[in-house]
């Protein structure tokens, strides 16, 4: 029994040591997980391959790319990128095409044209007196009404009754080709041809020409200053424009869409930011700029705001610190009648108003403004507007404009 049992000890013995023998040949040959590899063996490793080990870490490397082929079906493909040329810089994006404004000439004639066609109040009534068959004082009663309602102003409706009556019953005209004559004679003797309406836009050799334009909201003042531009352009100057209307969310806006058109900057600054503020780095900014003339549009004022005006002789002041205001243009509404010519007596108090321009003269029954305007305040009406189109402001001429009336 005893030798038994011994026997049985002995055995045991011997396969826990083949057992131990060939764990640590599987352990040796990396084929136990991580996991279960001692801490201590795990680190003699690791030492071995950060020591260049040649054996162990010669064997660990076999070992990983034999893993690595029986997985490769598994795994997503990866693109491996390779050594290319640097792609080239996209272009840069493609100019606008800028517009071309109309010369002036054009406009001129298709302004006449569109104006004599539109027939307002004035040109009714001229053409009403030369086709009657008898002139008798009721005639000339309903021309004379028809003349105030045009807004021609009582003192130059006056004048051209008697002068007309005077003419034609001294000289005793009795077709309508020579009373035609005599009124377009008297018409523009009204409207003074002798008046300067050239623009102040020539710079001088030290700085650019400056224009101001102002009047009240709903003249379409941002709107002229835009057509306006386009003529400076038209003209081969090079112009600035100053958004000084900072009041209006979209008045800049408006503006630098109009200069964007044909290649024309805009100094503009933060919604609210002092107007003289703005309107000074405008003509600052042409002035360094070298630029033949910087227009500047103003913030649309009620003439009965007394503080509002005085702030419009502040920008005028600012920028005079700079360069000379050549031109400073009050924009009416030609369909206000009288509201616009008490427009102009207070504009022209404040910042000595240059010039005129009447806008909406096509939809207007009071074409009468023109002289009554000019007669009141000794300027002139430089600039006309008669339509929507970017193209449709024009140079007033007396001699056009009265010939525009008579059209037949």
């Amino acid at each position: 029994m005893d030798n038994t049992i011994l026997f049985l000890v002995i055995a045991a013995a011997v396969a826990l040591v083949a057992m131990g023998i060939g764990a640590l040949s599987l352990r040796r040959r990396g084929q136990l997980p991580p996991s279960e590899r001692p801490a201590e063996l795990t680190e003699t490793v690791d030492e071995d391959r950060d020591t260049g080990d040649r054996d162990t870490g010669d064997r660990d490397t076999a070992d990983r790319a034999a893993l690595a082929e029986a997985d490769k079906d598994d795994l997503e493909p990866v693109e491996v990128p390779t050594a290319v040329a640097p792609e080239p810089e996209p272009d840069a994006a493609p100019a606008v095409e800028l517009e071309e404004p109309e010369p002036t000439e054009s406009r001129l004639v298709r302004l006449r044209r569109r104006l004599a066609g539109q027939k307002n109040a004035l040109s009714r009534g001229l053409l009403a007196l030369l086709s009657a068959d008898k002139i008798d004082d009721d005639t000339w009663e309903d021309f004379e009404t028809t003349l105030l309602t045009a807004d021609l102003g009582v003192g130059p409706t006056t004048e051209l009754v008697e002068a007309l009556r005077t003419k034609l019953r001294v000289e005793g005209v009795a077709g309508s080709d020579k009373a035609r004559e005599i009124l377009r004679a008297e018409l523009i003797k009204l409207v003074d041809p002798s008046l300067d309406r050239s623009l102040a836009t020539n710079a001088s050799a030290e700085h650019p020409a400056v224009v101001m334009v102002v009047g009240v909201n709903g003249t379409g003042k941002t709107t002229t200053v835009g057509k306006l531009a386009r003529v400076l352009v038209a003209e081969d100057k090079d112009v600035v424009l100053g958004a000084a209307d900072t009041f209006r969310a979209a008045a800049a806006e408006q503006l630098a869409t109009w200069g964007d058109r044909v290649g024309v900057p805009t100094v503009r600054g933060e919604e609210g930011a002092d107007p003289a503020s703005v309107a000074f780095e405008a003509v600052k900014a042409g002035d360094d700029g070298e630029v033949d003339v910087v227009v500047v549009d103003t913030a649309g004022r009620l003439h009965t705001k007394t503080g509002l005006m005085d702030e419009l002789g502040k920008v005028k002041r600012v920028i005079e610190k700079v360069a000379p205001v050549t031109e400073v243009l009050l924009v009416i509404d030609a369909t206000t009648g009288q509201n616009g010519l008490t427009q102009a007596r207070i504009f022209a108090e404040v910042v000595d108003v240059t010039g005129i321009v009447l806008t909406k003269l096509d939809g207007s029954a009071k074409g009468g403004i023109v002289v009554q305007v000019q007669r009141e305040l000794g300027v002139p009406v430089k600039l006309v507007g008669l339509g929507e189109g970017a193209d449709d402001l024009a140079p007033f001429e007396a001699e056009g404009f009265v010939d525009a009336l008579l059209a037949d």
